[in-house]
Protein backbone atom coordinates (compact mmCIF):
# COMPACT_ATOMS: atom_id res chain seq x y z
CA UNK A 1 0.00 0.00 0.00
CA UNK A 2 1.11 3.63 -0.68
CA UNK A 3 2.02 5.71 2.42
CA UNK A 4 0.13 8.61 2.67
CA UNK A 5 1.82 12.13 3.49
CA UNK A 6 -0.28 13.13 6.61
CA UNK A 7 1.06 16.41 6.87
CA UNK A 8 -0.71 17.30 3.92
CA UNK A 9 -3.68 15.07 3.41
CA UNK A 10 -6.89 15.30 5.16
CA UNK A 11 -8.60 12.55 6.86
CA UNK A 12 -12.14 11.69 5.72
CA UNK A 13 -14.59 10.60 8.65
CA UNK A 14 -17.13 8.00 7.48
CA UNK A 15 -19.14 8.18 10.41
CA UNK A 16 -22.78 6.32 9.49
CA UNK A 17 -22.38 6.50 5.48
CA UNK A 18 -22.94 3.18 5.22
CA UNK A 19 -26.44 3.66 6.69
CA UNK A 20 -27.93 7.05 4.20
CA UNK A 21 -31.84 6.62 5.22
CA UNK A 22 -30.84 6.92 9.00
CA UNK A 23 -28.28 9.63 9.27
CA UNK A 24 -30.88 11.94 10.02
CA UNK A 25 -32.63 9.79 13.09
CA UNK A 26 -29.13 9.68 14.07
CA UNK A 27 -28.40 13.66 13.67
CA UNK A 28 -32.08 14.01 16.04
CA UNK A 29 -31.25 12.03 18.75
CA UNK A 30 -27.71 12.64 18.89
CA UNK A 31 -28.45 16.49 19.18
CA UNK A 32 -31.16 15.70 21.88
CA UNK A 33 -28.37 13.85 23.92
CA UNK A 34 -26.36 16.08 23.70
CA UNK A 35 -28.09 18.96 24.40
CA UNK A 36 -29.11 16.90 27.50
CA UNK A 37 -25.86 16.01 28.80
CA UNK A 38 -25.30 19.80 28.42
CA UNK A 39 -28.03 20.70 30.48
CA UNK A 40 -28.16 18.15 32.94
CA UNK A 41 -24.29 18.02 33.88
CA UNK A 42 -24.36 21.80 33.74
CA UNK A 43 -26.74 21.46 36.19
CA UNK A 44 -25.01 19.34 38.68
CA UNK A 45 -22.09 21.76 38.43
CA UNK A 46 -24.25 24.75 39.26
CA UNK A 47 -26.33 22.79 42.16
CA UNK A 48 -22.91 21.53 43.98
CA UNK A 49 -21.40 24.89 43.95
CA UNK A 50 -24.92 26.87 45.15
CA UNK A 51 -26.22 24.59 47.97
CA UNK A 52 -24.23 24.05 51.53
CA UNK A 53 -25.59 20.50 51.93
CA UNK A 54 -23.34 19.50 48.56
CA UNK A 55 -20.33 21.23 49.34
CA UNK A 56 -18.88 17.51 50.64
CA UNK A 57 -16.30 15.42 48.88
CA UNK A 58 -18.66 13.17 46.97
CA UNK A 59 -20.73 16.33 45.23
CA UNK A 60 -16.61 18.01 44.68
CA UNK A 61 -15.78 14.78 42.60
CA UNK A 62 -19.26 14.26 40.69
CA UNK A 63 -18.76 18.16 39.60
CA UNK A 64 -15.55 16.84 38.19
CA UNK A 65 -17.40 14.05 36.64
CA UNK A 66 -19.52 16.07 35.03
CA UNK A 67 -16.70 18.50 33.81
CA UNK A 68 -14.87 15.93 32.16
CA UNK A 69 -18.18 14.46 30.91
CA UNK A 70 -18.76 17.95 29.07
CA UNK A 71 -15.72 18.53 27.61
CA UNK A 72 -15.24 14.98 26.33
CA UNK A 73 -18.44 15.52 24.69
CA UNK A 74 -17.72 18.18 23.23
CA UNK A 75 -14.72 16.61 21.29
CA UNK A 76 -16.85 14.70 19.29
CA UNK A 77 -20.62 15.39 19.11
CA UNK A 78 -20.36 19.01 17.52
CA UNK A 79 -18.23 17.44 14.21
CA UNK A 80 -20.58 14.32 14.50
CA UNK A 81 -23.56 16.42 14.24
CA UNK A 82 -21.92 18.51 11.49
CA UNK A 83 -20.87 15.02 9.35
CA UNK A 84 -24.33 14.12 9.78
CA UNK A 85 -25.75 17.75 8.46
CA UNK A 86 -23.07 18.07 5.58
CA UNK A 87 -21.42 16.70 3.08
CA UNK A 88 -17.72 17.62 4.30
CA UNK A 89 -16.99 14.91 6.58
CA UNK A 90 -12.99 15.85 6.42
CA UNK A 91 -11.14 15.90 9.54
CA UNK A 92 -7.06 17.07 8.97
CA UNK A 93 -4.04 15.27 10.22
CA UNK A 94 -3.61 17.46 12.96
CA UNK A 95 -6.84 17.76 13.85
CA UNK A 96 -7.54 14.31 14.25
CA UNK A 97 -4.19 14.01 16.29
CA UNK A 98 -5.90 16.91 18.53
CA UNK A 99 -9.27 15.18 18.62
CA UNK A 100 -7.13 11.89 19.62
CA UNK A 101 -5.33 13.03 22.44
CA UNK A 102 -8.14 15.58 23.83
CA UNK A 103 -10.53 12.62 24.10
CA UNK A 104 -7.66 9.58 25.51
CA UNK A 105 -6.99 12.57 28.20
CA UNK A 106 -10.57 13.09 29.29
CA UNK A 107 -11.29 9.10 29.05
CA UNK A 108 -8.54 8.34 31.29
CA UNK A 109 -8.78 10.62 33.70
CA UNK A 110 -12.56 9.59 34.26
CA UNK A 111 -11.03 5.94 34.49
CA UNK A 112 -9.22 7.27 37.38
CA UNK A 113 -11.75 9.72 39.06
CA UNK A 114 -14.34 7.03 39.32
CA UNK A 115 -11.86 5.16 40.97
CA UNK A 116 -11.69 8.02 43.18
CA UNK A 117 -15.31 8.29 43.67
CA UNK A 118 -15.28 4.45 44.87
CA UNK A 119 -12.65 4.90 47.33
CA UNK A 120 -14.66 8.28 48.47
CA UNK A 121 -17.80 6.18 49.06
CA UNK A 122 -15.52 3.13 50.56
CA UNK A 123 -14.49 5.77 53.14
CA UNK A 124 -18.15 7.07 53.80
CA UNK A 125 -19.33 3.39 53.84
CA UNK A 126 -16.52 1.94 55.87
CA UNK A 127 -15.42 3.95 57.92
CA UNK A 128 -17.64 6.84 59.15
CA UNK A 129 -16.83 8.27 62.22
CA UNK A 130 -13.21 8.79 60.43
CA UNK A 131 -14.71 9.96 57.59
CA UNK A 132 -14.31 13.88 57.75
CA UNK A 133 -11.17 13.37 58.69
CA UNK A 134 -9.91 11.69 56.17
CA UNK A 135 -11.49 12.79 53.24
CA UNK A 136 -10.09 16.48 54.09
CA UNK A 137 -10.85 19.13 51.57
CA UNK A 138 -6.56 19.11 50.53
CA UNK A 139 -7.05 15.61 49.83
CA UNK A 140 -10.03 16.01 47.86
CA UNK A 141 -8.09 18.45 45.57
CA UNK A 142 -5.21 16.50 45.64
CA UNK A 143 -7.05 13.11 44.34
CA UNK A 144 -8.52 15.38 41.73
CA UNK A 145 -5.48 16.65 40.52
CA UNK A 146 -4.00 12.98 40.29
CA UNK A 147 -7.18 12.09 37.94
CA UNK A 148 -6.40 15.02 35.65
CA UNK A 149 -2.64 14.53 35.41
CA UNK A 150 -2.85 10.98 34.93
CA UNK A 151 -5.28 10.82 32.29
CA UNK A 152 -3.06 13.46 30.20
CA UNK A 153 0.07 11.17 31.02
CA UNK A 154 -1.28 8.22 29.48
CA UNK A 155 -2.90 10.45 26.70
CA UNK A 156 0.72 11.85 26.15
CA UNK A 157 2.38 7.99 25.84
CA UNK A 158 -0.22 6.48 23.62
CA UNK A 159 -0.57 9.00 21.64
CA UNK A 160 3.22 9.89 20.65
CA UNK A 161 3.14 5.84 19.88
CA UNK A 162 0.71 6.28 17.51
CA UNK A 163 2.02 8.89 15.78
CA UNK A 164 5.07 6.77 15.16
CA UNK A 165 3.16 4.69 12.97
CA UNK A 166 3.37 5.21 9.36
CA UNK A 167 -0.15 5.36 8.06
CA UNK A 168 -0.89 3.92 4.52
CA UNK A 169 -3.70 3.37 1.66
CA UNK A 170 -6.88 5.17 1.66
CA UNK A 171 -7.07 7.99 4.28
CA UNK A 172 -10.62 6.80 4.99
CA UNK A 173 -11.63 6.40 9.02
CA UNK A 174 -14.62 4.10 9.36
CA UNK A 175 -15.58 5.82 12.72
CA UNK A 176 -17.60 9.06 13.43
CA UNK A 177 -14.12 10.38 15.46
CA UNK A 178 -10.73 9.82 15.48
CA UNK A 179 -10.29 6.99 17.97
CA UNK A 180 -7.12 4.90 18.24
CA UNK A 181 -8.20 1.35 17.36
CA UNK A 182 -9.53 2.81 13.62
CA UNK A 183 -6.54 4.31 13.79
CA UNK A 184 -4.26 1.39 13.76
CA UNK A 185 -5.97 -0.82 11.06
CA UNK A 186 -3.98 2.34 9.05
CA UNK A 187 -1.04 1.01 9.89
CA UNK A 188 1.62 0.55 7.17
CA UNK A 189 3.73 -2.25 8.80
CA UNK A 190 3.34 -4.85 12.00
CA UNK A 191 2.57 -2.72 14.67
CA UNK A 192 2.44 -6.32 17.02
CA UNK A 193 5.40 -4.16 19.13
CA UNK A 194 3.67 -1.11 19.65
CA UNK A 195 0.35 -1.90 20.16
CA UNK A 196 1.78 -4.35 23.14
CA UNK A 197 2.82 -0.80 24.51
CA UNK A 198 -0.21 0.12 23.80
CA UNK A 199 -2.23 -2.55 25.32
CA UNK A 200 -0.24 -2.61 28.88
CA UNK A 201 -0.93 1.17 28.86
CA UNK A 202 -4.62 0.90 28.08
CA UNK A 203 -5.14 -2.24 30.34
CA UNK A 204 -3.44 -0.41 33.46
CA UNK A 205 -5.75 2.64 32.84
CA UNK A 206 -8.73 0.49 32.26
CA UNK A 207 -8.29 -3.14 34.05
CA UNK A 208 -6.44 -1.74 37.71
CA UNK A 209 -9.31 1.09 38.25
CA UNK A 210 -11.88 -1.47 37.27
CA UNK A 211 -10.64 -4.32 39.88
CA UNK A 212 -10.01 -1.45 42.21
CA UNK A 213 -13.41 -0.40 42.36
CA UNK A 214 -14.83 -4.00 42.50
CA UNK A 215 -12.57 -4.61 45.22
CA UNK A 216 -13.48 -1.43 47.25
CA UNK A 217 -16.99 -2.41 46.47
CA UNK A 218 -16.62 -6.20 47.67
CA UNK A 219 -15.81 -4.00 51.29
CA UNK A 220 -18.30 -1.80 51.08
CA UNK A 221 -21.19 -4.57 50.42
CA UNK A 222 -20.04 -6.33 53.88
CA UNK A 223 -20.14 -3.47 55.37
CA UNK A 224 -23.47 -2.37 54.32
CA UNK A 225 -24.92 -5.99 55.17
CA UNK A 226 -23.28 -5.74 58.85
CA UNK A 227 -25.74 -2.49 59.34
CA UNK A 228 -28.50 -3.36 61.71
CA UNK A 229 -31.05 -0.62 60.47
CA UNK A 230 -32.88 -1.62 57.53
CA UNK A 231 -33.40 1.93 56.22
CA UNK A 232 -29.23 2.68 57.11
CA UNK A 233 -28.53 -0.34 54.78
CA UNK A 234 -30.83 0.83 51.84
CA UNK A 235 -29.58 4.58 52.50
CA UNK A 236 -25.81 3.38 51.79
CA UNK A 237 -27.07 0.63 49.04
CA UNK A 238 -28.67 3.82 47.27
CA UNK A 239 -25.29 6.33 47.66
CA UNK A 240 -22.97 3.72 46.24
CA UNK A 241 -25.59 1.85 43.52
CA UNK A 242 -25.64 5.51 41.22
CA UNK A 243 -21.79 5.25 41.21
CA UNK A 244 -21.40 1.57 40.28
CA UNK A 245 -24.51 1.95 38.16
CA UNK A 246 -22.27 5.00 35.95
CA UNK A 247 -18.41 2.46 36.66
CA UNK A 248 -20.90 -0.55 34.73
CA UNK A 249 -21.88 1.65 32.01
CA UNK A 250 -18.46 3.28 31.25
CA UNK A 251 -15.78 0.65 31.72
CA UNK A 252 -17.93 -2.73 29.87
CA UNK A 253 -18.30 -0.41 26.66
CA UNK A 254 -14.61 1.42 26.81
CA UNK A 255 -13.07 -2.39 28.10
CA UNK A 256 -14.94 -3.79 24.94
CA UNK A 257 -12.79 -1.51 22.34
CA UNK A 258 -9.84 -0.76 23.96
CA UNK A 259 -9.17 -4.42 24.85
CA UNK A 260 -9.15 -6.15 21.82
CA UNK A 261 -6.64 -6.78 19.13
CA UNK A 262 -6.70 -4.15 16.24
CA UNK A 263 -7.55 -7.45 13.61
CA UNK A 264 -10.43 -8.56 15.69
CA UNK A 265 -11.77 -4.87 15.90
CA UNK A 266 -15.19 -4.77 13.89
CA UNK A 267 -15.89 -1.08 12.82
CA UNK A 268 -19.81 -1.53 12.61
CA UNK A 269 -19.39 -3.05 16.26
CA UNK A 270 -17.19 -0.37 17.35
CA UNK A 271 -18.99 2.47 16.04
CA UNK A 272 -22.07 1.62 18.00
CA UNK A 273 -20.00 0.72 21.28
CA UNK A 274 -18.58 4.44 20.79
CA UNK A 275 -21.74 5.90 20.79
CA UNK A 276 -22.34 4.37 24.56
CA UNK A 277 -19.66 5.64 25.64
CA UNK A 278 -19.22 8.98 24.07
CA UNK A 279 -22.81 10.14 23.87
CA UNK A 280 -24.78 7.80 26.41
CA UNK A 281 -23.27 7.61 29.33
CA UNK A 282 -22.21 11.34 29.53
CA UNK A 283 -26.37 11.71 29.08
CA UNK A 284 -26.77 9.35 31.65
CA UNK A 285 -24.57 10.23 34.58
CA UNK A 286 -26.58 13.51 35.77
CA UNK A 287 -30.20 11.16 35.75
CA UNK A 288 -28.90 8.56 37.44
CA UNK A 289 -26.96 10.87 40.27
CA UNK A 290 -30.12 13.42 40.70
CA UNK A 291 -32.76 11.02 40.24
CA UNK A 292 -30.99 8.34 42.47
CA UNK A 293 -30.04 11.02 45.32
CA UNK A 294 -32.04 12.63 47.84
CA UNK A 295 -29.58 15.30 48.31
CA UNK A 296 -29.49 16.35 44.69
CA UNK A 297 -33.63 15.91 44.30
CA UNK A 298 -33.74 18.42 47.04
CA UNK A 299 -31.30 20.92 46.23
CA UNK A 300 -33.02 20.56 42.68
CA UNK A 301 -36.27 21.05 43.99
CA UNK A 302 -35.16 24.34 45.94
CA UNK A 303 -33.66 26.06 42.67
CA UNK A 304 -37.12 24.96 40.91
CA UNK A 305 -38.69 26.80 43.66
CA UNK A 306 -36.20 29.77 43.89
CA UNK A 307 -36.97 30.38 40.24
CA UNK A 308 -41.16 30.65 40.59
CA UNK A 309 -40.53 33.13 43.45
CA UNK A 310 -38.18 35.06 41.27
CA UNK A 311 -40.74 35.04 38.33
CA UNK A 312 -43.84 35.85 40.65
CA UNK A 313 -42.05 39.06 42.09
Amino acid sequence: MRQFNTSSQDFILLGFSDWPHLELLFFVVILIFYLSTLVGNTAIIVLSHLFPQLHTPMYFFLCHLSFLDLCYTTSIVPQLLVNLHGSDRTITYGGCVTQLFITLALGSAECVLLVVMALDRYAAVCQPLQYTTIMQPWLCLLLATISWFGGFVNSVAQTGLMMTIPLCGLHYLDHFFCEMPVLLKLACKDTEQTEAKMFVARAIILVLPASLILGSYVYIVQAVLNIKSAAGQRKAFETCGSHLMVVSLFYGSAIYTYLQPTHRYSTSHGKFAALFYTIMTPMLNPLIYTLRNKDMKAALRKMIKRDRKTKIR
